[in-house]
């Protein structure tokens, strides 16, 4: 088992292994006595491990209630929130009480905002079962959902109290899922770690998947710490999402998954980077070769101009600005505000 201290919120634990699902609730009970928890999960990752986790958690003590919404990024909503919110009232959930969120990043942060405004701030704990929730979005507190104008605009930042991976989760994932989950992977090499991008280069995935996953989580673990709310060092984590989420939003979150996005939105970055002096050059065709090799699109059906465009309501807006991350070489990103009058012609449109 591997396994990382993260000292944010309360402090926590990664826990990694193989099977570590099936005995979920011995991990959870040390760090946690409550009467009940409110198990959280989509409609496709509960028929895989819902039984699993509830039966664990029942061994061990906790009366589990269940709610199951819909699954897809479409779900990410104020209403499904509510919803959940209002389930943990009827169920009499008090404030000893907690949440597990067991699924993908539209789970864990769906779950992750609504115990933080019930009774304002019940725990919570992260089962990720997807590659992006693994490696990026379970750890770090940042817990929200999307509004019609917006990407992750409706949110609050909520510490889990543990955080348990199971590698073997990702088995059962289609290869696109994989893939999207590979785009913050990538995103992470490209702000912090070349040699993490070599590794991911190589593509012996499936020797270097776990250590894979716990050098992403331990090197956004270390940005955590020193930046939990988002001061300054932890917006380097949004490489590639002004783009992203922009494109996102033009597709109704629907059609275009969040890696997809990001994927996408680093190649624009990294063209206007290079074309304005401030990114290696052959930088934008690296990471495009990279994308290639996990099939992730290099491209949008959006035009240049109607990304730009939507990236208005992005929540890096200062009064006069939109903060963009940069790389000025694979392994170092920096961050550089640009006034709106001058965003269109910096991306050339």
């Amino acid at each position: 088992m591997k396994t990382l201290r993260v000292n944010a919120g309360k402090g926590y634990d990664i826990l990694i292994e193989e099977g570590i699902l099936d005995n979920c609730g011995d991990y959870i009970k040390k760090v946690k006595s409550a009467k009940k928890v409110c198990l959280i999960s989509d409609t496709n990752v509960y028929k895989l491990y819902g039984k699993t986790v509830r039966q664990s958690l029942q061994k061990n003590g906790f009366e589990v209630i269940e709610f199951v919404f819909p699954a897809g990024e479409e779900s990410k909503t104020t209403k499904t929130v509510i919803s959940m919110v209002e389930f943990m009232a009827e169920n009499e959930m008090t404030r000893e009480d907690f949440v597990v969120a067991l699924g993908g990043g539209v789970c864990g942060d769906m779950a992750g905002f609504a115990s933080s405004v019930y009774l304002r701030g019940i725990d919570f704990v992260q089962l990720p079962t997807s590659l992006l929730a693994q490696v990026d979005s379970s750890v770090g507190g940042k817990t929200a959902v999307d509004l019609p104008q917006g990407k992750n605009l409706c949110g609050a930042f909520l510490q889990p109290i543990l955080v348990l991976i199971d590698p073997a989760a990702l088995k059962t994932l289609s290869t696109h899922f994989f893939s999207d989950g590979m785009a913050e992977a990538i995103k992470m090499g490209c702000i912090k770690s070349s040699s993490l991008f070599e590794k991911i280069e190589k593509g012996n995935l499936k020797e270097d998947l776990i250590d894979i996953i716990y050098e992403c989580v331990a090197l956004k673990a270390g940005v955590v710490e020193r930046d939990e709310k988002e001061k300054g060092e932890r917006a380097l984590l949004n490489f590639g999402h002004t783009a992203g989420h922009s494109i996102e939003k033009l597709h109704n979150f629907s059609g275009i998954s969040h890696g997809e996005a990001v994927g996408i939105g680093m190649l624009i970055i990294c063209k206007a980077g290079e074309e304005n002096g401030l990114t290696e050059k052959g930088t934008r065709k690296r990471i495009e070769a990279v994308l290639k090799q996990y099939d992730l699109p290099i491209s949008a059906p959006d035009s240049l101009e109607n990304i730009v465009k939507s990236m208005n309501a992005d929540k890096k807006r200062t009064g006069k600005a939109i903060k963009f991350v940069f790389i000025s070489e694979i392994g170092n990103g920096f961050i550089k505000p640009i006034e709106y009058k001058n965003i269109e012609r910096f991306f050339g449109v």
